[in-house]
């Protein structure tokens, strides 16, 4: 869990750019934790918890709106009638 965090937080000024360098800063003030970081915290509740994966997705979804959330997880999000979406997640 931790190791997952690191690596969001420490990749997050990377996101997109498809950098391959090893030579970078590993926390800098731009830095911050990703849409990654709350859904894994929110997949390890629901486990820990014993409770639905949806109901905890959308709980720490909420709890964190200003996340890089892709546009069907984000209308999945603030729409608790929706089923399954076909996630293009990876």
């Amino acid at each position: 869990m931790l190791g997952a965090i690191a690596g969001d937080v420490i990749g997050s000024v990377f996101e997109g750019s498809g950098s391959k360098s090893k030579d970078f800063p590993l926390l800098s003030p731009d830095n911050s934790f990703t849409d990654d970081t709350v859904l894994t915290v929110a997949i390890a509740s629901a486990i820990l918890d014993r409770s639905p994966y949806a109901d905890s997705l959308r709980t720490f979804g909420l709890r964190h709106p200003n996340r890089p959330y892709g546009a069907n997880f984000w209308h999945w999000l603030n729409h608790d009638s929706l089923g399954p979406y076909g996630s293009w997640g990876n």
